[in-house]
């Protein structure tokens, strides 16, 4: 009896290493290599950098990842630390900019890396709106007015959060009622999952027991050559969108919807980000480059709005984005001064990183012409962008 259970471990053993040596042979080397490579990321952001107590609330760092495509996060601000994919030449490459510990992201100079935004994206003129006749106020952070929420906004806060599998990390977040001079408690849903076709999905969901206003988005900035490689003025963009809200001086919209022909602000046709941002324009000259509002054409692909399409020109990396929102915030990194240090130990030097944010349009309270985010109780909130990746050799 013996002799046979020894025969049968032995063969069960074989089997094992014959399954092994089946998958290797069964995959490129470019897969292993990928595989690697992968494992080396996970290694190089270490978990306990993450871990932290902020408010009484602990802050942990999570990964998910499908086909090819792996993302960090952590629930401190529901912040994307790092989006990795393999670039033309298989090169593992990070297209998006962040931090390695939570305490790098707490004492940045720039306090919206990769961070989930709200309760109001954008701006809100003088921090001031009126709803229902009743006038409120935020605290504000951006000279005469407030930016993404207020000076604690929810890039600043520890969000719940719970990996549902390998594809998917769920943040919840309750708001509470005056919260940085919002009313109504804020029930907020985001969940961040990875789908097979290398695609970012970025889902919103909240509800209010009083009426309020909400704007959800998230703040990623992205080098689609990676992070650390430099200017970002080569790569190549497209935006659907006919229409963008010109702004002040303080960068709140006039209320007027522009025609972007015939400006450096049409980009129905591929440009360079760099191609026209030293015109003399006063647009410009206001945003010291981009950062607007685009009004998104209508043009609809995936059921959803088809917002921007970009390339980065060394790595052939290209990013589509798909939107339920009206309109998309483009920046280009005009505030970047050098003053932090990325988790590739690159500098955050002058517009090296952009950012193309999903969004109703700034101020929208103050612009009766714009669409509402009003929320009322009873009523939900409900928002989807989708990130897709590809790549152009």
């Amino acid at each position: 009896m013996k002799k046979i259970q020894i025969y049968a471990v032995l063969i069960l053993a074989v089997f094992q290493v014959s399954c092994k040596e089946n998958k290797s042979n069964n995959s490129t080397q470019k897969e292993i290599d990928q595989e690697i490579a992968f494992d080396s990321t996970q290694n190089l952001l270490k978990a306990k950098n993450f871990e932290e107590v902020i408010d009484g609330k602990h802050t942990h760092l999570y990964w998910i990842e499908n086909n090819g495509l792996k993302a960090a996060f952590t629930n401190y601000g529901g912040r994307l630390v790092g989006l990795w994919l393999a670039d033309k030449n298989g090169k593992l490459t990070d297209v998006v900019v962040g931090m390695n510990s939570v305490i790098g992201f707490k004492k940045s100079t720039e306090p919206y890396f990769g961070a989930t935004i709200g309760r109001v994206g954008n701006r809100i003129a003088k921090g001031k709106f009126t709803l229902e006749g009743k006038k409120y106020t935020v605290p504000l952070n951006n000279g005469e007015n407030a930016l993404h929420g207020g000076k604690k906004g929810f890039q600043d806060v520890v969000w719940n959060a719970k990996k549902t599998n390998e594809h998917t990390l769920v943040l919840t977040y309750t708001s509470p009622d005056m919260e940085q001079g919002f009313p109504g408690n804020l029930e907020i849903k985001v969940t961040y999952s990875i789908t097979a076709d290398k695609t970012l999905k970025m889902e919103y969901e909240a509800s209010t027991d009083k009426t309020t206003i909400v704007n959800l988005t998230n703040h990623a900035f992205f080098n689609l050559n990676g992070e650390g490689s430099g200017t970002i003025l080569n790569h190549e963009l497209q935006l659907f969108a006919n229409k963008y809200t010109p702004v002040d001086a303080g960068l709140i919209p006039t209320g007027k919807l522009e025609n972007v022909t015939q400006t450096p602000f049409d980009f129905i046709e591929k440009h360079t980000i760099g191609e026209r941002i030293e015109m003399a324009n006063e647009q410009l000259k206001f945003g010291k480059g981009y950062d607007h509002n685009f009004v998104l054409n209508g043009n609809i692909k995936k059921g959803m709005n088809h917002a921007a399409s970009i390339t980065g020109d060394q790595s052939g990396i290209s990013m589509d984005i798909y939107t339920t929102e009206p309109g998309i915030q483009f920046y280009s990194g005009n505030f970047m001064q050098g003053k932090n240090t990325f988790k590739s130990r690159a500098k955050d030097n002058f517009r090296t990183a952009f950012a193309l944010e999903t969004q109703h349009f700034p101020d929208a309270p103050n612009q009766p012409n714009f669409p509402s985010i009003t929320l009322k109780p009873g009523q939900k909130y409900q928002t989807v962008s989708y990130y897709q990746f590809s790549i152009h050799k």
